[in-house]
């Protein structure tokens, strides 16, 4: 069980003996990164990171040798780990650039380097604090602690921070998660960074984090763009800027400022959709078609078709970027059923027509909750229900919440009930009125969905049964018969119907 540092009650022991150790062979142990500045921020704690100054390696490694426990040691770089602890334990060390990628570094071990010169390598101010392991005392070389309590995101060191391009990213994935603001002069160096020579994986690794870690993940972009870094990478996102949309539709503004918008209420959504990041990259991706079929038709700004256009698009975006199949497969299906459900809503469509919306679904629910995304605002919130006092997103109610999570459809949360939450009736306010029946309309039908899901239906197995024979045919049958199951017929009727389609079309071919 973990203490409130993050660490079990044995972790804790070994690294206080650790320390004791060290002190006694005239050094000191120092928690440092990013477990000193969470635990400042009062955020959970997730890696425990150790390094040891004054004392050289072997004594180190001697020290550590004596607690009992066998040693792994990562020598080249100053790193060493007792196997069953996950803590890395390391010596200060000067890195120089040997390349351009975020890895081509040269490593240089110096335990006596000092406090201040051992900090210079690491980012941001925030990042650079440390915090004796005995004493607790904290080591704020560069402002660290001051800038937390401003929110900002300072780098330290001009030239060091410009060696890893990558950094220009980590800036905008913790202005993301912290809502911090990345200080001007910090920009400007970002500006300058080259990025093409980054891993995909380390570019996907940190907006993954602002995806799935931020309440709001459009500041990682937004961020981005400030840079003027979307290029490269987000080259489709950049093209989002400035594409008008209809402000009949869309008084937002356009569709960069819609699609940041959309991103930041799906942040709301995401713990229950069937898979949270493929939920996610659909809300960046949504309106990627826009880019190519926006147009001036008669006085008005339309995109008509853009659903369809755009999965090849975001495809081309996920290539580049994104390295799970499964995820690119979830886009490509929900791109061009996105705008299903608020349509089918408006007109309060046959059950046969939801029901098919819902069978071509990847993620049944996961339409719905984007179809909620997607529209203009959140119904039943006011400008100030969706922002906290200094502008950051806030989530949506804990009753809210509740509500969504207590009815289980297809194995998705599934009942969204807003209607008393905003303290007003219904009929003050038809919008909200009409926007609360649409939401009830749509998992009022992903319910008949699921409940038709359940019931007997006919199979291959009905058919071979019944003296059809596998074949060209076969799958067509089926196809068929599937069809008439969307329809809400029985099974035993939809297998008569089934049969007798199959002879019609059997004596149409003799």
């Amino acid at each position: 069980m973990q203490n409130k540092n993050g660490m079990d009650k044995s972790e804790q022991k070994l690294i206080t003996a650790l320390a004791e150790k060290i002190a006694e062979l005239g050094g000191r142990a120092y928690y440092v990164g990013g477990y000193v500045r969470d635990r400042l921020m009062e955020l959970p704690v997730k890696d425990v990171d150790i390094e040891v100054h004054g004392i050289a390696a072997a004594v180190l490694e001697s020290a550590l040798g004596e607690l009992g426990k066998p040693l792994s040691f990562g020598s080249s770089f100053g790193v060493y780990s007792l196997a069953g602890h996950d803590i890395d334990i390391a010596l200060p060390r000067a890195e120089r650039p040997t390349g351009a990628g975020h890895r081509d570094f040269e490593i240089q071990i110096d335990p006596f380097i000092g406090i201040g010169e051992a900090a210079r390598r690491r980012d941001f101010t925030m990042n650079a604090l440390m915090q004796d392991v005995l004493t607790g005392e904290i080591a704020d070389p560069y402002g660290g602690v001051d800038d937390i309590r401003n929110r900002i995101i300072r780098h330290i060191d001009d030239r060091k921070f410009g060696e890893d391009p990558l950094r220009a990213l980590r800036a905008a994935q913790f202005a993301a998660r912290f809502g911090f603001r990345i200080a001007p002069s910090t920009i400007a160096i970002c500006r300058a960074l080259d990025l093409t020579h980054l891993s995909s994986e380390r570019v996907e690794l940190e907006m993954k984090k602002a995806l799935l870690e931020s309440r709001q993940p459009s500041r990682f972009f937004e961020s981005i763009r400030e840079m003027d870094q979307l290029g490269f990478w987000f080259r489709e996102l950049q093209q989002l800027i400035g594409l008008e949309q209809n402000p009949a539709f869309h008084p937002e503004g356009d569709v960069w400022t819609h699609t940041m918008q959309v991103l930041d209420r799906a942040s709301r959504f995401r713990s229950y959709a069937s898979d949270p990041y493929a939920f996610m990259l659909l809300a960046l991706t949504h309106d990627f078609g826009k880019i190519t079929t926006t147009e001036f038709v008669n006085g008005a700004i339309h995109a008509y078709g853009h659903e369809l256009q755009g999965a090849e698009i975001a495809e081309r975006f996920l290539d580049r970027i994104c390295h799970y199949k499964y995820v690119k497969k979830y886009i490509r299906n929900m791109i061009p059923n996105h705008m299903r459900p608020n349509k089918l809503a408006e007109v309060r469509s046959a059950v046969k027509k939801t029901n098919r919306m819902f069978d071509d679904a990847a993620a049944p629910a996961d339409l719905i909750y984007f179809a909620i995304c997607d529209k203009p605002r959140l119904p039943h919130l006011s400008d100030a229900d969706q922002t906290d006092g200094e502008g950051r997103q806030v989530t949506l109610s804990a009753e809210l919440m509740q509500q969504i999570s207590e009815t289980d459809i297809m194995g998705h949360a599934g009942n969204i009930s807003e209607g008393n939450l905003a303290g007003e009736s219904e009929n003050e306010n038809p919008e909200k009125k009409r926007e609360q029946e649409r939401i009830d309309f749509l998992f009022e039908r992903l319910e008949l969905y699921s409940d038709m899901m359940a019931k007997p239906h006919v199979t291959g197995k009905d058919l071979i049964a019944a003296g059809i024979r596998p074949g060209e045919d076969f799958g067509q049958l089926l196809d068929y018969a599937h069809k008439l199951r969307l329809a809400g017929m029985p099974k035993e009727n939809a297998l008569k119907q089934t049969l007798a389609y199959a002879r019609k079309q059997q004596r149409h071919k003799n």
